[in-house]
């Protein structure tokens, strides 16, 4: 929740293993006893047969955005128009090892634990999680409204990075 980016994976190609990975180490990371709901674009690699076995036996729900509607997947697209613009933009990699490596630090190492979000009160998301997990659940969801409403927002963070 908040921002943190759970789950990621690289390689050199767009196919269906490479959102299995980054779905299988969101579970490692997360361990949900919930149910959880990953929202993704309307890419082949998430839809496709092979993806929603996996997520079946993960106990995950899919779900999909419009066809061209950027904004049912915004957060995800959020982060990649981040990570483009402040790590991928500004440096080469003389391979793809070290490459992995640099996206690596970005995410974990400022991406979750130091860059601040407006969003999140400029707190970094972990920074946010704590804080959150500190609090009583009557305090930020006083009222049966905002705990859907709060509620919906987590699930559209975690989602949409899971």
């Amino acid at each position: 929740m908040g921002r943190r980016v759970v789950g990621w994976s690289t390689t050199d190609h767009l196919r269906t293993k490479l959102v299995a990975d980054a779905l299988q180490s969101a579970c490692r990371e997360r361990r949900p006893a919930r149910p959880v709901i990953f929202h993704s674009d309307r890419g082949c690699q998430y839809t496709s047969q092979q993806f929603a076995t996996l997520a079946m036996e993960l106990g995950v729900r899919l779900s999909v955005g419009r066809t061209g509607q950027c904004w049912d997947n915004a957060l995800a697209e959020l982060f990649f128009a981040t990570i483009k613009r402040e790590l991928l933009d500004t440096s080469s990699w003389p391979s793809r090892a070290v490459a992995r490596t640099a996206i690596f630090d970005f995410i974990e190492g400022w991406y979750n634990v130091h860059r601040l979000h407006s969003s999140l009160g400029y707190r970094s998301p972990a920074a946010y999680e704590t804080a959150l997990a500190a609090r009583p659940p009557h305090r930020w969801c006083p009222s049966k409204r905002n705990k859907l409403r709060a509620c919906a927002s987590v699930w559209c963070e975690v989602s949409g990075l899971c």
